[in-house]
């Protein structure tokens, strides 16, 4: 059963990650009335669409203060779907003309990645988001809000940073951040 759009109330969300899903669930929530603030700890929206050639050094994840690699693409990658399934049902992923376009039905991923920030765009999804921010923490607090507490690195010209925390509190959090980040490595007694 769907409520009526008279019975809900506005609700400041946050919505982590700034990929497929996050922008579908930012995109959904404006539209539904809600105050939506998108965290991206990269500098452009695609999740794990944009491609980084950079390896990591520790593979299995095992040096925690390694530099990681958010990108789990390679150079040649292409879909494996073609890219009428691939679309969003209100916003389908079309052929474009343009330089850097790929025409195929199964294209690259910057084709995909092209697609997600044209998709952004339109929407006015780039807006809400916080770019260069990376969440570190969520938690439920005592008015059962959800406190929400983010790194920032503010960059200087030679591109070191400082990092930055802040909190917020929220009514609500989506959390978009799919699952290619750190690797799982079992732990198998005597192995």
């Amino acid at each position: 059963m769907q409520a009526s759009p008279n019975s809900l109330s506005s609700h400041h969300v946050a919505v982590i990650g700034a990929g497929a899903a996050g922008l579908v669930a930012a995109r959904e929530l404006h539209r539904e009335g809600h105050r939506v603030v998108v965290f991206e700890k990269d500098d452009q929206v695609g999740g794990l669409w944009m491609y980084d050639p950079r390896v990591e050094p520790d593979p299995l994840g095992l040096d925690l203060t390694r530099p990681v690699v958010h990108s789990s693409l390679y150079e040649s990658l292409r879909t494996n779907l073609p890219r009428e399934t691939m679309g969003f049902m209100d916003y389908p992923f079309v052929t474009r003309e343009g330089e850097g376009r790929d025409p195929r039905r199964f294209p690259g991923h910057r084709e995909v990645l092209m697609y997600l920030q044209d998709y952004a765009r339109e929407f006015g999804i780039e807006e809400m988001v916080r770019f260069g921010c990376e969440v570190v923490n969520v938690e439920m607090i005592d008015s059962g809000k959800w406190k929400v507490k983010s790194k920032r690195k503010r960059l200087d010209d030679n591109d070191r940073g400082d990092d930055f925390a802040d909190h917020e509190d929220f009514d609500a959090v989506v959390v978009c951040v799919g699952h290619y980040t750190q690797p799982r490595i079992a732990e198998i007694p005597g192995i």
